[in-house]
């Protein structure tokens, strides 16, 4: 039984009834240690002298979610880390009053997510939900910025990284504000195609990251009634199949199409 951050746990035999809670997230989080290797497998680290990556290494945890799991609630006080997602997928996502669910980012292996924990207030911006078994690093504050006087390279990446998040929060906004919904499906598919990449298929080019209609409706501001009659208007150029499964036929067409239909705009 769920009961807010935790589950219940039930046993019952012939002359006792035990009731145990148990926070799993908790269990599933245990943290572990950080090898070189794994900070090296990460774009932000992987051009880093050794001895300063060896460094971070011992300053860092991961931690493991499994699938469905949440990682943090949007308002849960937050370690003062850097948060990596080393590998899988995470859901970022805000929930009304109302109860309707605004999904922020889906984010790919390799992304920096919970910036307020070294560079805000501290508190998780918004939920965050693993899509699939995923795996977290957390580096310690004060050695990330003892790390920006040695290579201060690190801290303008960084900052290039919260840049890029900066505008493309911009065009988001002007794009739920002026642009036709088709429109913000299209731009949303090439950004997911640019981040993600694809696969070559007999058909065109299947995109790695699986995305169903409600995870992309959430995104863009729309119904998933409108998600599914929008999928159909760009058919035969893009399908999306059963289990969240898209293939653009010809890239080049869809980006020409979500020029046209801007201009319409």
């Amino acid at each position: 039984l769920a009961d807010g951050h935790n589950n219940v746990c039930v046993s019952i035999s012939e002359n006792n009834i035990s009731i145990q809670t148990h926070n799993l997230q908790a269990l599933s989080a245990m943290p572990q240690s950080v090898t070189v290797d794994q900070l090296q497998h990460l774009p932000l680290f992987e051009d880093l002298a050794l001895p300063l990556v060896e460094n971070l290494a011992s300053h860092s945890q991961l931690t493991h979610h499994e699938a469905d799991t949440v990682v943090f609630y949007e308002g849960d006080d937050l370690p003062e880390c850097l948060h990596l997602l080393m590998s899988g997928r995470l859901r970022m996502g805000k929930v009304a009053a109302s109860g309707k669910e605004t999904i922020l980012r889906i984010l790919p292996a390799g992304e920096i997510f919970a910036a307020p924990a070294i560079f805000g207030n501290g508190k998780a911006p918004a939920t965050a939900t693993a899509l699939e078994s995923s795996t977290v690093i957390m580096l310690e504050k004060h050695a990330l910025l003892d790390s920006f006087t040695q290579t201060p390279e690190l801290a303008m990446h960084l900052l290039g990284i919260f840049n890029e998040r900066l505008q493309r929060l911009h065009n988001q906004v002007h794009g739920l504000a002026s642009e036709k919904a088709i429109v913000r499906l299209v731009h949303y598919l090439e950004y997911a195609i640019e981040h993600t990449g694809t696969e070559e298929i007999e058909a065109g080019e299947q995109m790695r990251s699986h995305l169903s209609h409600y995870q992309i409706a959430r995104s863009i501001g729309i119904t998933y009634e409108e998600c599914v009659r929008l999928f159909k208007q760009l058919s035969p150029i893009v399908t999306n199949q059963r289990g969240g499964i898209i293939t653009v036929s010809n890239r080049q067409k869809l980006s020409d199409l979500g020029k046209e239909l801007g201009e319409c705009c």
